[in-house]
């Protein structure tokens, strides 16, 4: 829109659009953002909101700044400070995740993986890992292949269960004598077997590999399984999902150093330069939250899936795993194939729900590629509660949140009607919790005239 009114007031007679009044459009356009988020329901699993203390580490000074390299050897002056910080993230990462090293620099959690690929393997080596319909994520199953260029073999997995199996899988570990092999997933519901696959991945000299991305802050907290402990060598993560932090990444691991030498080399100078220094110390702040409120925090995100996925579940959808409790973590999945005649698939009632303020995300579901569908329509919708717990929500919210979408999709409700009624429902949760004092709300936009 912007660059077509650029090339538009070059021609003749069109009127001249001042970069000033671009400047302000697209300030505006951000404001509608979080007035949006503002009068929304958020349950996108692999989204939260982080609290005004992060928000203001985010924007400080650090985001103008270089620091190559490691606390103590950058390659640039004035990080007498930035040094500080981030040693301190790392101390409070190993502290919080009970970790042996930690390295705070990567920039997102697939750059963390990358990062993790490139320290213990080359291209051509075999990686073992989840598809993607059975909750593989996109940098285990393309980045791997590729950006490394390593050879993928799958984990077997059994989708009525929704767990990874562990016979079979012991026996195509020796078989395919793989370099790598990862669990973890972006449809994580329960934990994965790590200590029964551990022996197993170790005798073939292959290293283990745990993406805790979804679940890293109930791991931390100690309400998710500790992966450490279990047998993996590397977790890595993504800070912005059960942890409440700023966009970025973190790899962990034991008291290995030959491990960490690796990884420290890998992450600089071969995938990262300057590593975004502003959500390190985001990611800092965010720590001591989960240090003081994590615990609290995270076992009402857990009974919030309960609660939401057994109320979905009363109102008819068919929430997957109700013979297991439908979920141990932060997600629940959504087997949506039966509205597909009649109200359509995972695009079309994604996009109901969002006309009517509740964000959610359509997800392939195990079946998916053997129906014909794949991630542009898929047969199951992923919700989340990280981000409404934040917002203090407890049971009672739940059932009414499965209410609405129940009006959207069973009912057919009127969309501008349940819009209303969202953002009703919204004016008595404009807070972030489980943090300091504050008075920002939780979406407000924060002008620095």
């Amino acid at each position: 829109m912007l660059e077509n009114r650029a090339m538009n007031s070059k021609c003749k007679g069109a009127k001249t659009v001042k970069n000033k009044d671009i400047f302000k459009e697209l300030r505006d356009l951000m404001i509608n953002h979080h007035k949006m988020f503002e009068n929304s329901i958020p349950l996108i699993a692999s989204e939260n909101v982080t609290s005004p203390a992060v928000r203001e580490a985010i924007a400080c000074d650090f985001s103008h700044r270089y620091a190559e390299g490691w606390p103590g050897e950058r390659v640039y002056a004035g990080c007498k400070y930035i040094d500080m910080v981030e040693l301190k993230c790392m101390e409070l990462a190993k502290q919080y995740w009970r970790a042996g090293f930690a390295d705070v620099r990567p920039i997102s959690g697939v750059v963390a993986n990358l990062i993790t690929y490139t320290a213990i393997s080359k291209p051509g080596d075999t990686f073992m890992c989840l598809r993607i319909p059975d909750g593989g994520h996109i940098s285990h199953n393309l980045t791997s292949r590729h950006v490394h260029g390593l050879n993928i073999e799958y984990l077997n997995f059994k989708s009525k269960e929704m767990e990874v199996e562990i016979d079979s899988n012991i026996k195509l570990i020796k078989e395919k004598q793989p370099k790598i092999v990862l669990v973890g997933a972006s449809v994580f519901l329960f934990p994965h077997p790590v200590k029964e696959l551990s022996e197993a991945v170790h005798d073939v000299g292959a290293t283990f590999i745990y993406d805790a991305a979804h679940v890293v802050g109930l791991i931390g907290s100690g309400y998710f399984q500790q992966p450490l402990e279990e047998g993996a060598d590397i977790m890595t993560c993504s800070t912005h999902k059960t942890f409440p932090g700023p966009q970025h990444g973190c790899i962990l691991g034991n008291d290995n150093e030959e491990l960490h030498k690796k990884v420290k080399s890998a992450a600089f100078p071969y995938m990262l330069s300057n590593h975004h220094l502003h959500n390190v110390a985001g990611f800092a702040v965010a720590l001591t939250e989960m240090l003081e409120f994590g615990k609290e925090y995270h076992k009402l995100v857990i009974q919030n899936a309960k609660d939401l996925a057994q109320a979905l579940y009363e109102r008819g959808f068919d929430v997957l795993m109700e013979d297991r409790g439908f979920t141990e973590s932060h997600t629940i999945i959504i087997d949506i194939t039966k509205f597909g005649e009649t109200v359509g698939y995972g695009e079309t009632i994604e996009k109901m729900l969002e006309d009517a303020n509740i964000i959610a995300n359509r997800n392939l579901i195990p079946g998916d590629f053997e129906a014909g569908r794949r991630f542009k329509d898929p047969g199951g919708l992923r919700i989340g509660t990280s981000e409404v717990t934040r917002l203090g929500m407890k049971k009672s919210e739940m059932e009414q949140i499965a209410e609405f979408i129940k009006q959207i999709v069973v009912d057919q409700k009127d969309i501008k009607a349940v819009k209303e009624e969202v953002a009703e429902f919204r004016k008595d949760f404009q807070k972030v919790h489980f943090c300091f004092e504050n008075k920002t709300k939780a979406y407000e936009y924060l002008k620095l005239d």
